[in-house]
């Protein structure tokens, strides 16, 4: 029996990349996109899917299990980025950066799991980020909230292991997508304290993203973890020295880590 994957925000980028590649392998691939109109490109089917809107997510959910009766795999993909200093963000931008990559995660899993737990058997992958294992300066809204979902993924997967179901983290570092363009950047005025090391701070995070590995790589790596029987509970994709950069951090001493993050971004 060919699975049934579910991929949120699916229209482009690493969550467009996994799709094809799963479809190529022969799954039965759906994704989601506020707009699925505007795509007229795709591979595959996009369901509407708003990860701020649970009768959206629920909606789509539905949809896909009255056409396929199952959902294999969820990927949950849909994510924002967001950056600025702190004591810049807008609060309202602050909910929004949470509300997008945890909530929303949280609302789709929320709608998944009666069904997977009915079958017995099922996968989901929460798309993390390798900045939620450390708070990166100017990121930390979104730092924080891929760090929230790490570890929301391990408090879930121990509920539902006893369903059948298990729940695993990836963390990917810089891919070469179009998330730089989808960020939201905190405005920054003249007068700000932030402004020259925000800047600074802006062309280092920008150069990684335009230097970043093929999206190949990451839907290569979710192909072989929806094929393994017993998933790891957290994957790390990206290059050597982002994963690497990780096991400084439980090495170090707290402020060596801190000094050596901070000179790689110019602070």
């Amino acid at each position: 029996m060919r699975k049934v994957v579910f991929i949120t925000g699916a229209s482009s980028g690493i969550g467009r990349a996994i799709g094809e590649y799963l479809i190529e392998k022969n799954y039965v691939v759906y994704g989601t996109s506020r707009n699925p109109k505007r795509i007229e490109d795709s591979k595959f089917p996009l369901v509407a899917l708003d990860v701020l809107q649970s009768d959206t997510v629920f909606c789509a959910i539905k949809e896909v299990v009255d056409k396929e009766g199952r959902i294999d795999v969820l990927i949950n993909n849909a994510g924002k980025g967001i950056m600025g200093a702190m004591e810049d963000i807008a609060i309202e931008e602050v909910e929004n950066g949470f509300n997008t990559n945890f909530l929303g995660p949280i609302r789709v899993m929320k709608a998944v799991l009666p069904f997977m737990r009915k079958q017995k058997t099922g996968l989901i992958i929460n798309i993390t980020s390798l900045a939620g294992y450390s708070g990166l300066p100017f990121r930390s809204v979104y730092s924080s909230s891929k760090g929230a979902l790490e570890l929301l993924t391990e408090s879930v997967s121990m509920e539902v292991k006893n369903f059948g179901v298990n729940v695993v983290s990836v963390a990917p570092g810089s891919f070469a997508t179009n998330i730089a363009s989808g960020r939201y950047y905190t405005p920054v005025s003249e007068n700000s304290a932030y402004k020259e090391a925000y800047g600074k701070n802006l062309k280092v995070s920008d150069d990684y993203v335009d230097q970043g590995l093929n999206p190949l790589v990451m839907a290569k790596a979710i192909h072989k973890i929806i094929e393994t029987k017993k998933p790891k509970l957290h994957y790390k994709i990206g290059a050597f020295m982002e994963r690497f950069s990780v096991v400084l951090k439980r090495a170090l001493p707290d402020r060596v880590y801190e000094k050596l993050i901070m000179n790689h971004y110019k602070l």
